[in-house]
């Protein structure tokens, strides 16, 4: 991969000084990918304070939901497939509908949301399921994504391909107590967007364009639909790498963009802090991974918060430092493909901070 960091080196690395950052945080992400170290990245992106540090695009093989595009050449206004991190904002779309009371509490049994499964909702231990067992995935049901997304081996997959597919998830095998267990599920994204579906009357593509995009000025976006038609919570979410940034920028706005309340502030709180442990290394709060990353500058251990998505997607935010950074990769179905975009994060943006 070609990239383009060094063409714009001078403008950003000056953004950078000014910010706190050692001003070469361009050149050594170009030197990690001359190197080899960083493979498969298509875009980098980061701000501190609203402010661009670094922005890097470069050239690659992609797809769309698995559809192969060929050789492209990305830019800021190439739309991406964010795959997982679609999942982190539709928990900002459940914290705008809950508050407009679209939706319902977080204590809500899941299954009385679906009448049209009586015998499922028949059985107590299906019926103790709640909507925040869903936004933590810890709903206790059988479902696993270690498998390519490729084939029904994997439950996603299997969901998509499935008649009728919220019955497929609801009747999966009960395998733990709720909340007792984190099991990474597609699943239960879908469940939490068809009841915000449902609640607010609208396809899911168009409250998110009405109730998050617009207010943040994002006009292009796309959100794949698989074969019968349904919009994809868990994976479709194609957006631009800048307007990914937005995002990033609104929660650590703690909700606020232009003077605007546009996700609620007790939501953006509530949603992004550990709840669960998993079984990747980081906690997990409702749909957005918490971790930490060593910070030199900070003195040690400085927490973030992130979207994840297969190939390498990141949406990576760090409140402490005030800043937030978009990785898009190529690399998907490896279950290595975390680790450029780690490097990118932890040893090249954080690790750019200078001492303070």
């Amino acid at each position: 991969m070609k990239s383009v960091a060094s063409l714009s080196l001078s403008p950003h690395a000056l953004a950078a000084e000014n910010l706190g950052f050692d001003p070469m945080i361009g050149r050594k992400l170009t030197s990690g990918e001359q190197a080899g170290q960083l493979p498969h990245l298509h875009a980098v992106l980061a701000e501190r304070s609203g402010e661009t540090v670094l922005e890097s695009y470069g050239r690659g093989p992609d797809e769309n939901w698995g559809r192969p595009l060929g050789e492209v050449a990305f830019s800021e206004d190439t739309l991406h497939d964010l795959r997982s991190v679609s999942k982190s904002i539709v928990s900002l779309l459940y914290g705008i509908a809950l508050e407009r009371g679209l939706v319902p509490r977080l204590d809500t049994p899941i299954l009385s949301l679906f009448p049209e499964y009586p015998d499922l909702a028949a059985d107590p231990q299906r019926m103790s399921r709640t909507v925040e067992h869903a936004l933590t995935m810890t709903l206790g049901m059988e479902w696993d994504e270690s498998k390519p997304y490729t084939g029904p081996e994997n439950s996603e997959i299997a969901m998509e391909m499935a008649p009728d597919r919220h019955r497929y998830i609801l009747d999966r095998p009960l395998v733990a107590e709720p909340g007792e267990r984190w099991i990474y599920s597609g699943g239960a994204t879908a469940l939490i967007g068809e009841i915000i579906r449902r609640g607010t009357g609208l396809p899911l593509p168009d409250f998110a364009r009405k109730a998050l995009f617009e207010p943040l000025g994002i006009g292009r976006f796309e959100w794949t639909a698989g074969p019968d038609g349904t919009h994809s919570p868990a994976s479709g979410l194609r957006m631009t790498a800048p307007n990914l940034l937005k995002i990033g920028r609104l929660v650590l706005n703690n909700g606020k963009w232009a003077g605007r309340q546009v996700v609620p502030e007790a939501w953006i709180v509530a949603s992004t802090r550990p709840l669960v442990s998993t079984t990747e290394g980081p906690d997990y709060g409702c749909f957005w991974f918490c971790g930490q990353a060593p910070v030199p500058a900070f003195g040690g251990p400085t927490a973030w918060i992130a979207g994840f998505g297969n190939g390498g997607q990141r949406l990576w935010i760090c409140p402490k430092a005030d800043c937030a950074a978009v990785v898009f990769a190529g690399d998907y179905n490896n279950w290595d493909a975390w680790i450029p975009p780690t490097k990118v994060w932890s040893e090249i943006i954080l690790g750019s901070f200078l001492e303070a």
